[in-house]
């Protein structure tokens, strides 16, 4: 039966950690496989350096693309053999980027993001499957902008899922197949991504699409846990967990699973288990229909990076529904989703990411027709199952400027 792997660019980060995910995958040749990889390591950082860079002036464009260069071609001369066919696929990679660059920008940031970020997962899955190749496991290289048509709301792109589905069965015929996450194509040919950790909804996507067995995320963690093991020394692994939760964790942030990813896998009723790439052999957490989260316990999600607008009518009037279309209309009209909010007579706040390339546009345009205050720097705290106890341990010396409690959740900006 067909199941679909996705890893992350921790699990392929340099020489040591891509031979480690191939020597893991040695399990799986005889399997039907979609493998979906996102860039290496903290590639799409450094490609958001270029973006910047470019279109915001802020250092040499040609600067931060050597840095991409140099940590590449370290892990190609230490995977392949001079000569290697892989070093001119990587190199033409390159030149779409300098092609970019070479001229004076005249489209959006959020185009020329999409058309450069993008690279990072042609990089990294074009040498995962030489890599792959020359170790004896034959697969197909995909380019998953064949297969995935989207809209041209470039950097939060929607599926066409009739096209889509069409173009992902059409494709996807050899034993494995090895292609993008992250990254789509509109109508018109020009390449789109899904939004920030997208590459979970690719290899979502792609399950839905051909309905496979499995949907497996491979992490650095054990499986899904009630809280992130970075921040929380004593966060502990689920066994299972029902999609309804998994939804529910995902809209109020848990970062081992992106939000979208879910839905689709409902939808067909499509297992997901989070497993680790560190441990392989451990059984890590099945998402499914039909089963009880286990064990019962509480889950705790921190959003950092949070910025609360209070909006008001200029002239002190009442919030109602036209000031809420106009303020929605904005919010979308930038991709800015919305984290909380509360509303009062003459007051609408509303808690979202802060993003330096969106935000700051998003509020100039908001002060246009209302009156905005604003805290930057703040923390989302969310607590699923909260017992009162465990507010009182994760809140204690913090200053609380929102809450929201419901019957199982609760939510604190501080």
């Amino acid at each position: 039966m067909l199941k679909v792997f996705k890893f992350g660019g921790a699990s392929i980060n340099d020489v040591q950690s891509i031979k480690h995910i191939a020597q893991l995958l040695k399990a799986y040749q005889d399997c039907q496989l979609v493998i979906v990889f996102s860039a290496m390591g903290k590639v799409t950082n450094m490609l958001e350096d270029i973006v910047g860079a470019y279109i915001l002036n802020k250092g040499n464009p040609y600067e931060y693309l050597q840095k991409v260069k140099n940590f590449h071609n370290i892990i190609l001369k230490n995977l392949f053999r001079e000569g290697s066919p892989i070093f001119d696929e990587v190199n033409n990679l390159y030149i779409e980027i300098e092609w970019v660059i070479e001229e004076d920008p005249h489209q959006s940031y959020s185009y020329y993001y999409d058309q450069i970020v993008s690279i990072g997962e042609l990089l990294s899955t074009k040498i995962m499957s030489a890599y792959l190749s020359d170790n004896g496991f034959d697969n197909k290289w995909i380019d998953v902008r064949d297969m995935i048509r989207t809209d041209n709301n470039y950097r939060n792109a929607r599926v066409n899922w009739d096209i889509t589905s069409s173009l992902v069965k059409r494709y996807v015929t050899h034993n494995c197949s090895i292609t993008q996450g992250f990254i789509g194509c509109s109508s018109d040919n020009f390449t789109t991504t899904l939004g920030r950790e997208g590459s979970d909804f690719s290899a979502a996507i792609i399950s839905s699409c051909l309905e496979v067995e499995e949907l497996v995320i491979w992490k650095d963690v054990p499986g899904m846990m009630n809280a992130d093991p970075k921040i929380f020394c004593n966060a502990k692994l689920f066994d299972s967990v029902s999609f309804d939760e998994a939804i529910e964790l995902a809209f109020y942030g848990a970062k081992v699973i992106h939000p979208r990813t879910i839905q689709p896998l409902k939808k067909k009723r499509i297992p997901l288990r989070v497993k680790s790439f560190v441990n392989p052999d451990n059984k890590g957490t099945l998402i499914a229909e039909g089963i009880d989260t286990f064990p019962k316990m509480p889950s705790y999600i921190i959003k950092d990076q949070q910025i609360l607008l209070s909006i008001s009518d200029k002239n002190l009037s009442f919030i109602v529904e036209d000031h809420m279309s106009k303020i929605f209309s904005l919010l979308s009209l930038h991709s800015a989703s919305v984290n909380m909010m509360q509303n009062s007579a003459v007051s609408f706040s509303i808690c979202i990411d802060y993003d330096k390339y969106k935000t700051d546009s998003l509020v100039k345009d908001l002060q246009k027709e209302f009156s905005i205050t604003y805290n930057k720097n703040l923390s989302l705290y969310t607590i699923r199952h909260y017992r009162e106890e465990d507010l009182e341990e994760l809140l204690s010396n913090k200053k609380i400027i929102l809450e929201q409690k419901s019957r199982n959740t609760i939510q604190v900006i501080a």
